[in-house]
C-alpha cells in the first residue's frame, strides 16, 4: 500500500537530429545517434494512499477515472493503459491512488507519453525499494510501451526524460549511452532565446508513421535506408556543432534532418506544416524540422539573430501555437510534499 504521498515529474524534449534511427531495425542492425534537449514542461504523476486492495487511476488529461480491486482486473483497452502497464511491470501490492498530467499537448512529438512512462516508475520505484538508477527507469519505461503495449518506438524520449539536459545519445543493440554536452552559459541562453516550438495543433499517432518506415526499411528499401544514413551523419555533425557552440550550423543541421526525414514517408508532412515552414523561412530561419515522427505535432525553428519575435507573429497567424519554454537539466525528479493535502484538494 502507499503509506504516503509522493510526487513525480520528468520533462517532454525537442529532438534536434537523429530521431529515427533509434529506433530498431536500424537502431539494432547500424546502430543509431541522437542529439536532443529536454524542455520545462513535464509529465507529473502523483501517488496518494488508498484502502487496502484498491487501485485507483485518474488523469486530468482525458478526464478519465479507472477503479478496481486488482490490477488483474485491468485489461489493456486503450484506457489510460501506460498507468496498468507501470503498476503492474513494477508488482506493486497494496492499495494505491495515482494522478497524471502533462503539460504537453497529446500528440505533440515531445515524447510526452514516455515522459509519463518516466514519471510512473520512478514514482513507484520510489515508493518501494527506490534503488533504480535514471538508466534503469528509462529502460523499463520504454518496456512498457514495447513489450506491454507493443508500441513500436525508439528509446531516445525514455532517457532524454531521465536524465534531462543537452543529449548526445548513441543506441547499438540493447546498450545506450548518453553523453551530457554542457555548452557555456552565455550559449545556452542565445539558443533559448532563438529556438521557437510551435504546436500545429495537429495530433499524430508515432506508432503508424513508424510501421510505415521501418516496414520498408526492413524490406530493403534503398531511399529509406539512404535517408537513416544520412540523418545518422547529421547528428555527428550536430554534436560537433554544440561542442564548438556554433548556432548558424545548428541550424543548418537540423534543415538538413528535416530533408532527409522526409523522404522516410510522405506523411511525415503535411500542407499546414509546409504552409508553416515556407512562411518561416522568409522570415529569417536559420533551421528547422518537425519533432518526433512528424506528421503534426510540433515543429521546432532556429531564428537568425533577433528575428524570433518575426518568425513568432508568422506562425500565429497562420494558426500556430507558440508553447514557451526553457532546457531543463534536471530531468526525472521524485518528492514526498511537505504540505500533505487531503486526496479532494488534488
Amino acid at each position: 500500500m502507499a503509506d504516503k504521498i509522493a510526487r513525480a515529474r520528468a520533462p517532454v524534449r525537442v529532438d534536434l537530429a537523429g530521431g529515427w534511427t533509434d529506433v530498431p531495425p536500424f537502431a539494432t542492425e547500424v546502430g543509431g545517434f541522437v542529439v536532443n534537449a529536454c524542455i520545462n514542461r513535464y509529465a507529473y504523476a502523483t501517488a496518494l494512499p488508498a484502502e487496502a486492495g484498491t487501485i485507483i487511476f485518474e488523469s486530468a488529461d482525458y478526464d478519465t477515472f479507472i477503479e478496481a480491486s486488482s490490477i488483474r482486473d485491468m485489461e489493456y483497452d486503450g484506457n489510460l493503459d501506460l498507468l496498468k502497464a507501470a503498476v503492474r511491470r513494477s508488482k506493486f501490492a497494496g492499495g494505491i491512488r495515482i494522478i497524471t498530467r502533462s503539460e504537453a499537448p497529446p500528440g505533440s512529438g515531445t515524447g510526452s507519453s514516455a515522459s509519463m512512462g518516466v514519471a510512473l516508475v520512478g514514482l513507484l520505484n520510489h515508493l518501494q525499494d527506490g534503488e533504480m538508477s535514471p538508466h534503469d527507469i528509462a529502460a523499463l519505461a520504454n518496456r512498457l510501451e514495447i513489450e506491454e503495449l507493443k508500441v513500436p518506438g525508439g528509446k531516445q524520449d525514455q532517457y532524454a526524460a531521465a536524465c534531462g539536459g543537452i543529449s548526445f545519445m548513441e543506441f547499438r543493440d540493447d546498450r545506450v549511452t548518453v553523453e551530457t554536452l554542457s555548452p557555456s552559459v552565455d550559449f545556452v541562453l542565445d539558443l533559448e532565446k532563438h529556438l521557437t516550438l510551435v504546436y500545429t495543433g495537429q495530433s499524430r499517432l508515432s506508432g503508424n508513421i513508424i510501421q510505415q518506415v521501418m516496414g520498408p526499411y526492413g524490406e530493403g528499401d534503398t531511399g529509406i535506408s539512404e535517408a537513416l544514413h544520412n540523418i545518422r551523419q547529421c547528428t555527428l555533425e550536430m554534436r560537433r556543432a554544440f561542442l564548438d557552440e556554433d548556432l548558424t550550423r545548428i541550424g543548418e543541421l537540423m534543415s538538413v534532418n528535416w530533408e532527409n526525414q522526409k523522404r522516410l514517408s510522405p506523411t511525415t508532412t503535411t500542407p499546414k506544416i509546409e504552409a508553416l515552414f515556407k512562411v518561416v523561412e522568409d522570415c529569417g530561419m536559420l533551421g528547422g524540422k518537425a519533432c518526433g515522427a512528424g506528421g503534426g505535432g510540433c515543429l521546432i525553428f532556429l531564428a537568425e539573430a533577433d528575428r524570433e519575435h518575426v518568425i513568432r507573429k508568422a506562425v500565429q497567424d497562420l494558426g500556430g501555437q507558440i508553447l514557451p519554454f526553457n532546457l531543463d537539466y534536471t530531468g526525472l525528479q521524485v518528492w514526498e510534499p511537505k504540505l500533505l493535502h487531503s486526496p479532494k484538494e488534488q
